[in-house]
Order: structure tokens, then sequence, then C-alpha cells
């Protein structure tokens, strides 16, 4: 069997990434009933607030969900309580060490899975002792690792230097791209970009509709003086670039940032002066579908692309 099946007790390989602003309780459930691990994303809630769609999602869903979780997240403490006293099952953490509270989630039967952008990281969450590493490639939208490594490369590196379950992600939003993801050594698929762009996604329908039409190209990796984002090439990515082309410093670029940029763009729609994170394979959707739809759609690519290639002969 699987082992990332086998982990999380799910019919599909495929885990839905915890994006801030995208990932509520009902797009976490459409995923987890049709078939995949749907993930609630803490990182653009207040604690409270986080309860209630746990609440709701077990209300949605009798399938297991997850919390993805940014340790660096300032009201990490209460987040991590709420995640015992709720009995979340799986957490995803991420943009933080993972020691600090990987032993104290699973003695407390929870499953924990971290993000990594190196091998050298993933090494360390093997140390570190948690179930499952998610190898994250500089495609992906949104927070990035410094060092800009593509998901081609990533997945291998990370493969040699762990025996975990490993998940990719970066750059994977189809059956096709889930089977590379596969034959470099992955066991699973984290996808992100592909169901931020679902009817179910909480993300505004001007964000959605202004990501279902870019092209190549169409997104740039800026702010990495600060943490590297994938943003969509517009009003602000465009202040940001001539911002940090002058030589800004950190402060300048905090400044320019603010807060709340990111819910401005992605969950309230103001393209002009909202923080738009998207991963490079948005450029390959140009239709809203469900969860449903999509996630049937990866599952027979990825298996008439399997059968494609095993057919294919070099002699």
């Amino acid at each position: 069997m699987n082992r990332i099946c086998e982990l999380f007790n799910i019919a599909y390989p495929i885990i839905q990434g915890g994006m801030v602003w995208c990932s509520g309780w009902r797009l976490a459930s459409a995923v987890s009933n049709a078939g995949g691990l749907g993930l609630i994303g803490a990182g653009s809630m207040h604690p409270e607030v986080l309860r209630e769609h746990i609440q709701k999602c077990k209300e949605a869903t009798d399938k297991p969900f997850g919390v993805n979780v940014p340790l660096m997240y300032p009201e990490i403490d209460s987040i991590m309580k709420i995640l015992v006293e709720e009995k979340v099952k799986v957490v995803f953490t991420s943009a933080g060490n993972p020691k600090i509270w990987t032993k104290h989630l699973q003695e407390n039967g929870i499953t924990v899975a971290h993000v990594v952008s190196s091998s050298k990281f993933a090494a360390k969450c093997e140390e570190a002792g948690v179930n499952a590493i998610v190898a994250e490639g500089f495609e992906a939208g949104g927070h990035n690792g410094r060092e800009e490594t593509t998901t081609l490369c990533l997945i291998p590196a990370v493969r040699k230097a762990t025996s975990l379950p490993l998940i990719a992600a970066g750059g994977i939003g189809t059956g096709e791209g889930m089977l590379a993801a596969f034959a470099l050594g992955a066991e699973g698929v984290q996808i992100g970009t592909r169901f931020a762009l679902a009817k179910e996604s909480s993300a505004h329908d001007n964000f959605k509709n202004l990501c279902l039409n870019l092209n190549e190209g169409d997104t740039k990796l800026l702010l990495k003086k600060l943490s590297p984002t994938r943003l969509v090439k517009g009003t602000f990515a465009s202040a940001v670039e001539e911002a940090e082309a002058k030589g800004a410093s950190v402060e300048e670029l905090k400044e320019l940032l603010g807060k709340g940029r990111a819910k401005k763009g992605i969950f309230e729609g103001n393209l002009d002066e909202g923080e738009l994170e998207i991963g490079q394979v948005a450029s390959l959707l140009k239709e809203e579908l469900s969860v449903k739809e999509i996630m049937t759609e990866i599952i027979e690519n990825f298996h008439s692309a399997t059968i494609k290639l095993t057919s294919t002969s070099f002699t």
C-alpha cells in the first residue's frame, strides 16, 4: 500500500495545501470527502476562528483532515492548545523548527508532517521525529525557501537524504505532474494552487479569475530580504520589484508590505493593493472546477499517463 495513504488513512495520496485565505473548512472537507487529505490553513486565522473551522469541518466530513500551522505564527501556543483540545489527528507544520512542537503533538495522538525546501532541513526533520516530509520546490506560490531549488531537483535530493514518507509540492497541479513527482521518489503530492482556484476555496472571485488567466512568467519570486514570496505580477509586485532594485532595506520592505495585504488581495479581491500569492502552475489552469472534478481529473490523468509511459520503448 502507498505509505502516504496508509499514514493518513486516505484513498489517494493527494494533500491539499493549507493556504492562507483559501483553505477554510469548506475546501478542506471537500478534499477529504473526495478521497484526499484536506488541510485548514491556520496561518490566516485567529485561534477561535480556527476552532470554529475545525468544528465545522468535523460536521462536513467523517474522513480524515488536518491543519497547516506556520510555526512562526504569533499566537502559536493558543493554536497548539486548540489542536489538542479539538482532537485534530493530522498537523502539517512549516516555517520554523519542527523539534519544538513535534513530540508534543505526537504525544497527543497527532500525526505530524513538516514542510522543507532543502535536503539539509529534511534530514533535520527526521532527527526531530516527524512522521512525513513535504519537500516544496521553488515553483510554489506564497512563501518559498531561500534556496530556490526547483521541485525537479529537490525531490530526488530529499529522497536520498531521508527514508521518511515523502510528499512533493511546488508546481504540481495535474495527474502528469503527480506521476513525475512519483518517478523522482515522492509517495504523495501536496497541491496548493489548483485547490486555491477551486469553487470551494474561500479566495475572492477577482483573485481566482485573475489567476485563471495567467500566462507563463506572470509570477515572480520577490521580497527575498524578508521571506521569499511568489507573487502575481501587478501593481503591488511592481512596487516591490522597484524598491528591491533600489536596494530597499528590510525595514523599508516591511513598511511597504504593511499588514493585511494578502487578505486584501486574496480574500477581499483588491487586485491593485493586494499581495497576490499563487504558484507557477496557475498558467496551466483556465477553468474554475469543483474539488470533486479536480480530484477526478488528477487521478484519471495520473493513470492514463502511467499507462502511456509504461508502453513507451526505446529499443
